[in-house]
């Protein structure tokens, strides 16, 4: 969990948010909740049973209730936690149909970097560009950020001013355009026009790395200057 307070909003009202660093690409599998107690799992990349038992303890601990799995898109390290919470949540999983391919073949992507993973299964329900997320009394907007993978979704909360950015944005980075589906000018145009158009004071919280905000982005980042 990033516990910075900058990062970590503390008001009731607001959401929470505890990251989990996970597998071994080191990608961040987020909860987040409110004070309802339902909460949303983004981008669910426990690679063993060892870490789902991490993420389920924390949410046993939280006494959280799981009612949202959502992903920012569909890169096997982003994804080989959906199908055990898909299972022991019983949830339905919510993504961009855009990265169906890099999810059909998420045994074969792995291997290449010799790593041994089960099939999971397309999403059950698709996000398309200014789509909510509900769950408690909170709401995500989708915001479609093309260009990592033709798939990448962003989820913003504006009343917590928080942005979860998957691999579009990082700390003082972007995501990379090398992989299938990926296209440099296409991302930084969508990072622009859907993130940068965002106050200064949205916390962005990214697919690995640490937290950072927008305006910090805006001064900093090399890539967006």
């Amino acid at each position: 969990m990033n516990t910075n307070s900058k990062f970590n909003p503390s008001q009731e009202s607001l959401l929470q948010v505890h990251s989990f660093v996970f597998n071994p690409v080191q990608e961040n599998t987020y909860v987040i909740w409110d004070a309802t107690g339902e909460c949303a799992i983004i981008d669910a990349g426990c690679f063993n049973e060892r870490e789902f038992e991490k993420l389920d303890g924390f949410i046993r601990t939280k006494n959280l209730k799981p009612v949202k799995l959502v992903n920012t898109h569909g890169h096997f390290d982003h994804i080989f936690g959906v199908e055990i919470c898909r299972e022991a949540y019983n949830l339905r999983w919510e993504a961009n149909d855009g990265d169906n391919v890099w999810i059909e073949e998420v045994q074969e992507r792995a291997n290449i970097f010799g790593l041994r993973v089960s099939p999971v299964a397309l999403p059950d329900y698709i996000l398309n560009d200014g789509d909510e997320v509900h769950f408690g009394n909170s709401t995500f907007k989708v915001l479609s950020v093309p260009g990592h993978s033709p798939g990448s979704i962003c989820f913003y909360n504006e009343k917590s001013q928080i942005v979860i950015t998957g691999d579009v944005l990082f700390n003082g980075s972007i995501g990379r355009t090398d992989l299938h589906g990926g296209h440099y000018e296409t991302l930084i145009s969508g990072i622009k026009e859907k993130l940068l158009t965002l106050p200064n004071d949205v916390i962005v919280y990214p697919g690995h790395g640490p937290a950072t905000t927008i305006g910090d982005e805006k001064a900093l980042n090399p890539f967006l200057q």
